[in-house]
């Protein structure tokens, strides 16, 4: 596995960047700052980029923890005399932009924009980068939001869609329609199967068409990979999960690697080609922003992202583990099984394995009666609090890909592995396997 993927340089920009773009609509997104250079010259490590960027202490009171600014507007001295460029705050606000600073540097991005929504963020991103006549391609068991927003809304616009495996780089490569696909978006890994997509691979392939690797980044979260470093050129997350991290905020970001441009030609509607560009005024256009406090939380969620990742991924390691031993599941899905289809490229880009395990049963009523059994387990939709949840996909967060490509199996079990101590969630995992056996 890599050492320290949040101290990897981010790749090379393939062409300059042309700046943020002059429209007085378009947000600047937050940029890395002096936090990712520790003070004998050193790229900063993850764990201090996390704790530190944006987060100077309040100058008024020196307080460390700055301030919610809930506020909507601004005072201006004179017509036009912003202070520090602040008007109206779905356009700039001092907490977000903190939050959006510390993303581009626990990711190693040029940009970062903080969303409402993880889908908002997918949302503003695809209609930035593709137009009627596009084509992106898309997971073969991808989140079922990420699909109905693809299929549902976008196919309408005039976007297609072909669904691939991203385990396999040359059926990725023949779902690729050159001239046409202006994304190639990629989970890893994915959700709900835990598949693992080789990122410089599908850079590769991706790159070749001019088309831009988008890699979404919620299941591993920035601390286990760093996509950009890898060869993507836009991270998405749902900070909703690992980053917020305690399932008391919704949120979405987009991480924007340096100098990337818009595929096929596009021009943004900064009439600039970057992509930084076009999402910065359709973040502002269309307005999904998050709010103060959901920064804030946000914010001060990932200020424990590492350690809490850490517990995360070596409880789940156990109980999958523990799952794989067990006469009544038939089968596990976690990139930290030796025996995973995805466990060599994932040993390759990921620090750990993460907090996510699926697993089936057999049959429809097994899983259910399982969900309907555990204690610590919480039946929810949702992942990556530092609590444990349990789901059936197919019944539950998938239930739109249902007579799709991506309809997934109806006896898979998901599991968000919190941190409480894995002995008891050992024990509450046997105790519903117990329920699940006398369904027969």
């Amino acid at each position: 596995m890599t050492t320290d993927p949040g101290a990897t340089a981010p790749h090379q920009p393939r062409t300059p960047s042309e700046g943020r773009g002059t429209d007085a609509g378009t947000s600047t997104g937050g940029t890395p700052d002096a936090s990712t250079t520790a003070p004998d010259g050193r790229p900063s490590g993850f764990s201090t980029r996390a704790v530190h960027a944006g987060l100077e202490p309040d100058p008024t009171t020196g307080a460390v923890v700055p301030p919610i600014y809930q506020v909507s507007t601004y005072a201006q001295d004179g017509v036009g005399g912003l202070r520090n460029g602040y008007e109206y705050s779905r356009s700039g606000n001092p907490t977000r932009d903190a939050l959006q600073t510390a993303l581009a540097a626990v990711e190693g991005g040029e940009r970062a924009f903080a969303f409402s929504s993880g889908l908002a963020a997918e949302d503003v991103l695809l209609r930035a980068t593709l137009t009627p006549g596009r084509h992106v391609v898309i997971p073969d068991d991808a989140y079922g939001g990420t699909y109905r927003l693809v299929a549902r809304v976008l196919e309408p616009w005039g976007v297609a869609h072909t669904p691939a495996r991203l385990g396999d780089p040359d059926a990725v490569a023949a779902a690729v329609r050159p001239g046409e696909t202006g994304v190639v978006w990629v989970e890893t890994p994915t959700n709900p199967l835990l598949g693992v997509a080789d990122i410089p691979r599908l850079a590769e392939i991706a790159h070749a068409a001019g088309a831009l690797l988008v890699v979404d980044n919620t299941f591993a979260s920035p601390y286990l990979q760093q996509p950009l470093a890898l060869g993507a050129d836009v991270v998405v997350h749902s900070t909703t999960k690992y980053i917020g991290g305690h399932s008391d905020v919704v949120g979405g970001a987009l991480v924007v690697g340096a100098g990337v441009r818009l595929p096929l030609g596009l021009v943004g509607p900064t009439g600039t080609d970057a992509v930084a560009d076009a999402v910065g005024f359709l973040q502002n256009a269309a307005g999904a922003v998050a709010g103060p406090f959901d920064a804030w939380l946000t914010l001060r969620g990932l200020r424990t992202l590492a350690v809490r990742m850490e517990r995360h991924s070596a409880n789940a390691a156990e109980l999958a583990a523990h799952l794989q031993a067990h006469p009544a599941v038939t089968a596990v899905h976690y990139p930290g099984l030796p025996d995973d289809p995805g466990h060599a490229v994932a040993s390759r880009q990921m620090r750990a394995f993460g907090g996510m395990v699926a697993f089936r049963l057999g049959s429809e009523a097994r899983a259910r009666a399982f969900c309907a059994a555990t204690r610590l387990f919480t039946l929810a939709e949702s992942l990556g609090g530092v609590e444990s949840l349990v789901e059936l996909p197919a019944a539950m967060t998938h239930a739109s890909v249902a007579g799709s490509a991506l309809e997934v199996p109806d006896d898979l079990v998901r599991l968000s592995v919190g941190i409480e101590d894995v002995a008891d969630l050992v024990a509450d995992v046997d105790a519903a396997l117990e329920v699940a056996a006398r369904e027969g």
